[in-house]
């Protein structure tokens, strides 16, 4: 299988709401890039709702969509966090977080009605949110000297390489982000350039 080397996220936060019985339930969707910005996010949530019952929520990471986790916060196990998550996989979105608050209306919905609700409050934070394609990409930093420099900025043209640093002095410095897709072909035509040093730095 080819890398697929673009994927769907989020570009904002929304929300969308759902009741149910008098019960309500607020679906909340953020943009994320690791599980560090989880818990301060629900801290804030749980700060603003503080007569909310419940903090359900769902999240997936990283391009390749491996990373997910599933949080029920008291609800009967599967009925939250796993319909959350199932909206986001039915969506294919990634690098996005779902907190579902649930103010409770006094009447119990049941296995079944939960499921719906949890899942009905995902879908309507999703509809209002902002959907992207995002491509994954490679940095790289290349080290070369002042007198390849045409050489390299020819290479950085053609292939429309997006710069993020460079530093001109006797030893030259550029920093360049890649679509992975692109990758061997750009790699290709640099190791054709004589004395010039490339270096991996991160996936983003």
């Amino acid at each position: 299988m080819l890398f697929d080397d673009s994927y769907k996220t989020i570009n904002g936060s929304a929300e969308g709401i759902f009741r149910d019985k008098g019960s309500k339930f607020i679906g909340y969707a953020y943009p994320i890039r690791s599980e560090e910005e989880v818990k301060p996010l629900i801290n804030n949530l749980r700060a603003e709702h503080t007569k909310a019952r419940h903090f359900c929520y769902a999240y997936r990471l990283t391009p390749d969509r491996s990373v997910f986790r599933v949080n029920d916060d008291g609800e009967p196990s599967g009925t939250a966090g796993r319909p959350i998550l199932n909206c986001l996989l039915s969506e294919d979105l990634t690098n996005i977080l779902m907190v579902v608050v649930r103010y409770f209306g006094g009447t119990l919905l049941g296995v079944p009605g939960l499921i719906n609700a949890y899942k009905s409050a995902s879908i309507e934070a999703i509809k209002a949110s902002n959907i992207i394609t995002k491509t994954v990409n490679d940095v790289y930093e290349i080290r070369f000297e002042y007198l390849q420099m045409n050489y390299v900025m020819k290479v950085v043209k053609d292939e429309n390489l997006d710069v993020l640093a460079q530093n001109f002095d006797i030893n030259c410095t550029l920093k360049f982000e890649v679509r992975k897709a692109q990758l061997n072909q750009v790699l290709s035509k640099f190791d054709k350039i004589e004395g010039i040093k490339l270096k991996y730095l991160q996936t983003i």
